[in-house]
């Protein structure tokens, strides 16, 4: 079993981080235009996305997305947060019987932040091992599978927010902290959503 893994909203100044495996094997996506999320149109990211959840529906793949708030970024960190999604993820795959000797997870990056590579699941008695894939979201259908479910999971919920703050521009920049999201929250101070850990060093105590 092959687990390609990655992660859209690490670097956003608001809301939350998702963090998404998929599961399966990678010529059930070819030919369907599945590729890095950052190279597709957010109306593409979306009808990819449908395609993605119809497959798993009818079982060619299987598919965990992890939602951590802005709230457990700002108690936990950053790394602290991947790391229980990399591990929720994993967790969740151990259990699945692939009828395998061996489970492999595969994501998108150079860090496991702080995982131990080579893990052991007492239950199924299958080896585990966790590699990183620089630029995988490019590289392998299944983590271009993952990068699009995580990316319009992000995307969806600023779409949202952007209905009850319309005066931040979320649906635009989608909580990253580009001059016009910058100049908003210098005019109408932080939200709920905001990360006070990643704003603190940008703006007045005032305003935290």
């Amino acid at each position: 079993m092959i687990c390609g893994i990655d992660e859209a909203g690490r670097g956003c100044l608001c809301a939350s981080l998702f963090v998404c495996g998929v599961a399966g094997e990678e010529s059930a996506l070819e030919n369907l235009g599945i590729k890095d999320s950052k190279k597709l149109t957010q109306n593409a990211r979306f009808a990819k996305a449908e395609i993605l959840q119809e497959l798993a529906q009818k079982g060619a793949i299987a598919y965990k997305l992890v939602d951590l708030s802005a709230q457990e970024i700002d108690t936990l960190s950053l790394s602290a947060c991947m790391q229980k999604a990399l591990r929720e993820i994993i967790n969740h795959f151990a259990s699945f019987d692939f009828k395998t000797e061996s489970k492999l997870f595969v994501f998108d990056g150079n860090t496991t932040f702080g995982l131990p590579r080579n893990l052991a699941d007492s239950h199924t008695n299958t080896r585990i091992s966790l590699q990183t894939l620089i630029k995988g979201d490019d590289k392998n259908l299944l983590i271009s599978a993952a990068s699009i479910l995580a990316k319009s999971a992000k995307d969806s919920q600023m779409i949202a927010l952007d209905k009850i703050y319309p005066q931040y521009g979320f649906a635009k920049h989608k909580g990253y902290g580009t001059k016009a999201h910058i100049s908003a929250i210098e005019a109408f101070g932080l939200t709920p959503l905001h990360r006070k850990s990643f704003c603190k060093n940008l703006f007045t105590p005032t305003l935290l």
